[in-house]
């Protein structure tokens, strides 16, 4: 077995300015409401450009793109599953946490938190 430590880079927002980026990073997903894709390119680009000044934003960058990318597989389901007319309810209740979950993310993060989105599949660790 080995057990050498790892590094590991923190994930609670510990200044002002991070928390404030993270706070951004959560909120910039809703852009999706009312232009869609710049919900999903905005995150990107903060979490990208600002991951090496700030260590921890990257654990809420890596949160929530693991997040656009269930959210969009459940869509795509959602949107195959409504010609048999259960798929109808699962758009709505995406629609709805899709709204929710951004935003309980943006005041975890303001908190200096890392919340796991509770339906996200971990594709980036």
């Amino acid at each position: 077995m080995n057990y050498e430590m790892q590094y590991r880079p923190p994930t609670n927002l510990q200044t002002a300015e991070e928390r404030q980026m993270g706070l951004y990073l959560h909120l910039s997903q809703l852009a999706n409401v009312f232009m869609f894709p710049i919900g999903i390119v905005i995150p990107i680009i903060l979490w990208q450009t600002q991951k090496q000044n700030m260590p921890a934003l990257d654990a809420h960058g890596k949160m929530v793109v693991n997040w656009l990318i269930s959210s969009a597989i459940y869509m795509i389901v959602s949107v195959f599953l409504m010609f048999f007319l259960i798929g109808i309810p699962l758009v709505i209740a995406l629609a709805i946490i899709g709204i929710v979950f951004p935003i309980v993310g943006a005041v975890k993060a303001n908190n200096g938190e890392l919340w796991d989105y509770p339906l996200a599949i971990k594709f980036i660790k």
